[in-house]
């Protein structure tokens, strides 16, 4: 008898799980507020398996293969290729000049009201909440949106490319560089506002020292972003290999469409490499 009451004591459980029970109610909550979503995004993924579907993606793929490789497609692809670079390099340029002087003015860490009386006064608080808020305008409108205006303004070419990179991006890398800066330590930069020095001058010698691999790693990927996004802005006349593409396509010309596509995954994988390197050189 003792020893089929010990062998009934082990078949208890010794560590129950005490949260399933909100696990379980995150995953309901969870499928409830995705069936209307699913349903206004009016996603059927069966329409894959429609036999016409299957003909017609099949007629267009394999003439991805062999990749076009005629010396005059890839010497134009190529000139293609560089001025998408190019936009989203001078983009990229373009959006810092407008990104760090918000970013000084939204970062409260650099606040020199704050470090006078502990507490910001009511100007800089304004002055603070209008550039977050710009802040806010420019990022909220993809670049694709603004590529279609500029192209109205400016007509077709890069430079509709390069103001789009330009308004979007100043918007994201200074609501992300204020964030960065805010939660890195600020002993440094609060001695240098303590001793009188300017907010330009703290950010250059305290706070950019102590984010300087974050704030670089983001800049890198916010540019590999920008290729990305010149080569989208490309499908609406902003120039570069986007819109080489596009008249591909409307050409149905698959292995034309099969060599950009290898060029999309190489300039990626390059704009990882410089991330890396750059990294490496901080660390």
């Amino acid at each position: 008898m003792r020893l089929v009451k010990m062998n009934m004591t082990n078949l208890t459980p010794v560590h129950p799980d005490p949260a399933w029970h909100g696990r379980v109610m995150v995953m309901v909550v969870f499928l409830i507020l995705l069936w209307p979503m699913l349903q206004a995004s009016e996603f059927q993924p069966w329409i894959l398996l429609d036999q016409r579907s299957w003909l017609a993606t099949w007629q267009f793929l394999s003439a991805f293969v062999p990749p076009a490789h005629s010396p005059e497609f890839l010497a134009l692809i190529l000139a293609a290729t560089w001025q998408t670079v190019a936009i989203a390099t001078v983009g990229l340029a373009v959006a810092l000049l407008g990104a760090i002087p918000l970013t000084l003015l939204a970062t409260s860490s650099l606040s020199l009201s704050r470090m006078e009386s502990g507490r910001m006064r009511f100007a800089g608080i304004l002055v603070r909440q209008s550039a977050r808020w710009l802040l806010v305008l420019l990022r909220s409108v993809p670049e694709l949106v603004w590529a279609l205006l500029f192209v109205r303004i400016v007509g077709l070419g890069p430079s509709a490319g390069v103001l789009a990179i330009a308004l979007t991006y100043s918007g994201m890398l200074g609501k992300v560089y204020a964030e960065i800066l805010e939660s890195s330590d600020t002993h440094a930069s609060d001695a240098l506002l303590k001793n009188g020095s300017g907010r330009l001058v703290a950010l250059c010698y305290g706070a950019l020292p102590e984010a300087a691999a974050e704030l670089v790693s983001y800049t890198t990927y916010r540019w590999e972003c920008a290729i990305r996004g010149s080569i989208i802005m490309g499908f609406v006349g902003a120039g570069g290999i986007g819109q080489r593409m596009d008249e591909s396509m409307m050409m149905l010309a698959g292995a034309e469409v099969s060599t950009m596509l290898i060029i999309f995954v190489l300039l990626v994988a390059a704009a990882d490499q410089v991330s890396r390197y750059l990294r490496k050189c901080l660390t």
